[in-house]
């Protein structure tokens, strides 16, 4: 009686597991056929070369989305610049240098700083971050490409730490114990070995991270000065600039239903969805091949 049972909880078990993971490619699948549903009528309602133009002021019927996309991707790459660097070496001295006490300490302040949100940082960018930089540079505003891209650094710093760690934990301590008995120090071995060995997951956390930036919202909203304007040089992080998901989130609520402006905003939403599956599918390439190698120095 009780092995009925047994067998009929991990059968339910198991289906409530498929259901799960079918429900989220449903969703995922819904959410994208929403976007494009609304998003491709722009195609026909704008030309092509207008859409894709320098240009970006709606209430003249001009949606050029190229200063959107090249915004996203200065603060995306500026914040790279900021979190790989910083994300990578903490991980590195959390899991193969700092003593026991100080783990205790900066991993809870590495999850703290991830469950902050967005609108508080862009708070704190807005009364410390700008008046700050504006005062350093002698700027005319401190709401730049470089405000944003330092907060969204500080964003994706936790999640290449975090995985990072992970991957570095996950190294065999024979790899370390060889390298020693070999009479490398602990420094050769660390940049010798461990983190060679563990830099596919490395790789992951970096995409990952760099996902995260691409998509968010809030922050870039309040710091950057959202101006739609063209990247022509390095001149372009002290100026304003405009991401697409600030455009989406400041016009969405304002725009008629159904209207051209409208359409155009969908499209920049399937843009933006296709960068972040993009990055999403690199970190999973990235993960399955770093398993199997595994995998394969194990067997």
């Amino acid at each position: 009686m009780s092995g009925n049972k047994l067998k009929i909880s991990e059968v339910l078990i198991t289906r409530g597991i498929q259901f799960s993971g079918f429900s989220s490619i449903l969703f995922v699948l819904m959410i994208l056929y929403f976007l494009i549903a609304q998003g491709l009528p722009a195609l026909t309602e704008v030309p092509l070369g207008e859409l894709f133009n320098t240009r970006w002021y709606p209430i003249e019927e001009y949606y050029g989305i190229l200063p959107l996309i090249l915004g996203s991707l200065v603060v995306t790459l500026g914040a790279s610049l900021v979190a790989i660097p910083l994300g990578v070496l903490t991980a590195i001295y959390i899991a193969e240098i700092a003593p026991s006490w100080a783990k205790e300490i900066l991993k809870p302040l590495v999850e703290l700083l991830a469950g902050l949100p967005s609108v508080v940082l862009g708070f704190l960018g807005i009364l410390v971050l700008s008046p700050f930089l504006r005062d350093t540079f002698h700027l005319p505003t401190g709401l730049t490409a470089l405000t944003g891209s330092l907060l969204l650094g500080m964003i994706a710093i936790p999640t290449i730490v975090s995985i990072s760690e992970d991957a570095l934990n996950n190294v065999p301590e024979i790899y370390r114990h060889g390298s020693l008995a070999l009479g490398a120090t602990r420094w050769q071995t660390i940049w010798g070995v461990t983190v060679p060995a563990a830099r596919s997951g490395i790789l992951t956390a970096i995409m990952l991270g760099v996902g995260r930036t691409i998509g968010e919202t809030m922050t870039v909203m309040m710091v950057t000065g959202n101006a739609p304007v063209m990247p022509d040089s390095l001149r372009v992080l002290f100026m304003p600039i405009r991401t697409m998901t600030a455009t989406i989130a400041s016009e969405m609520g304002e725009v008629a239903s159904g209207s051209p402006h409208y359409h155009v905003l969908f499209f920049i939403a399937v843009v933006l969805f296709l960068f972040t599956l993009i990055v999403n599918i690199v970190a999973s390439n990235i993960s399955s091949k770093q398993m199997k190698r595994s995998e394969r120095i194990l067997s």
